[in-house]
């Protein structure tokens, strides 16, 4: 029933980490049951309006979510799902800035000047403080008022089910996904062997990159990889649903990738810099401060990196592996 699904979905996104799989599933249940009882009596099977009429008699997702989660007072069951998410992304905000700016000025220290890193941390942190609890103390009042509003005209009760999002299959490759990705590769194969098997980039106008002879052996490495991610999309558009081959397969894709692309970093694979007018002294120290910025980037790149891999790959491999998914479970 993809209504239901779609249904269940939209609830599901409300409920608590922890307990929304059992909640949903309990709720798929029972929303069955009504759907059967219907049939019996009516000797055939509902039609999707008649559906979405007994959705709609079970209520709008995000009002039958508010009733597993903790009454409020100042802000009722039926919109602090929608409070709660809010105040993520606002706390979120400020926590992943001093996160970025710590990165940037132990990599960089000449950012902080001559503050030590925690000095110029408290320095970023006194506004940036002030700026989110200000924020906070607005939404908290946006949502005191809706509160109100909601309580008197029930404008929440008044929604339509066959208007809901599609279901989403997380297990599910996106064709078109799968088709950027084989277009994205060979072009930059197509990068790759024009330009760069010499070891030069010419950018026009007379100016060239030289590149170091380590350079080779990250061409290839590039190579390889690209080929075998072509081979990858190519066999998900025919085969358009993760299984955990193919998915232990981009896993280490996307490993050799980002362990090629750090090393690339650290190595130092540009050999100079050629232009009209550009002394050979000024150039060289161009050169060095370019190898020396990428090589000071690599720690930053490491955990970028390891946090995608971990995330995508790692949780998509997860996901797979589960068992005794709820059969409401939308895959």
């Amino acid at each position: 029933m993809e209504l239901l699904d779609r249904y269940l979905q939209a609830v599901k996104f409300w409920l608590p980490r922890a307990q929304r799989d059992d909640i949903v599933a309990e709720l798929g249940e029972d929303i069955r049951s009504r759907i059967e009882e219907e049939e019996s009596s009516l000797g055939r099977k509902l039609n999707e309006a008649e559906v979405a009429a007994i959705l709609k008699e079970r209520g709008r997702p995000l009002l039958v979510a508010s009733r597993y989660l903790p009454q409020e007072s100042l802000i009722g069951p039926a919109l602090f799902p929608i409070y709660r998410f809010v105040l993520k992304i606002v706390v979120l905000y400020p926590a992943a800035w001093l996160l970025v700016s710590a990165g940037l000025m132990i990599f960089f220290p000449h950012l902080r000047g001559e503050e030590s890193l925690g000095g110029a941390l408290l320095q970023m942190w006194g506004p940036l403080w002030h700026a989110t609890f200000a924020v906070v103390v607005m939404v908290t009042v946006v949502f005191v008022v809706l509160e109100r509003v909601q309580s008197r005209s029930n404008f929440l009760q008044d929604w339509e089910p066959l208007k809901l999002p599609p279901a989403r299959d997380p297990h599910r490759i996106s064709r078109a996904n799968s088709s950027f990705e084989v277009a994205a590769n060979v072009i930059f194969i197509a990068i790759l062997a024009s330009g760069t098997v010499s070891g030069s980039f010419h950018l026009g106008g007379g100016v060239r990159l030289d590149l170091a002879p380590a350079w080779q052996g990250f061409l290839w490495a590039f190579l390889l990889l690209a080929l075998a991610n072509i081979t990858l999309s190519a066999a998900n558009l025919f085969h358009p649903h993760w299984t955990r081959l193919r998915s232990g397969i981009r896993l280490m894709l996307d490993c050799g990738g980002s362990v090629a692309f750090c090393w690339l970093l650290k190595a130092s694979v540009l050999g100079g810099i050629y232009a009209p007018g550009l002394l050979p002294a000024r150039a060289a120290e161009m050169t060095d401060f370019i190898n020396q910025a990428m090589s000071n980037l690599f720690p930053l790149a490491v955990v970028a990196c390891a946090l995608v891999v971990a995330i995508s790959d790692g949780g998509r491999l997860f996901r797979l592996g589960k068992r005794g998914t709820p059969q409401t479970h939308l895959a």
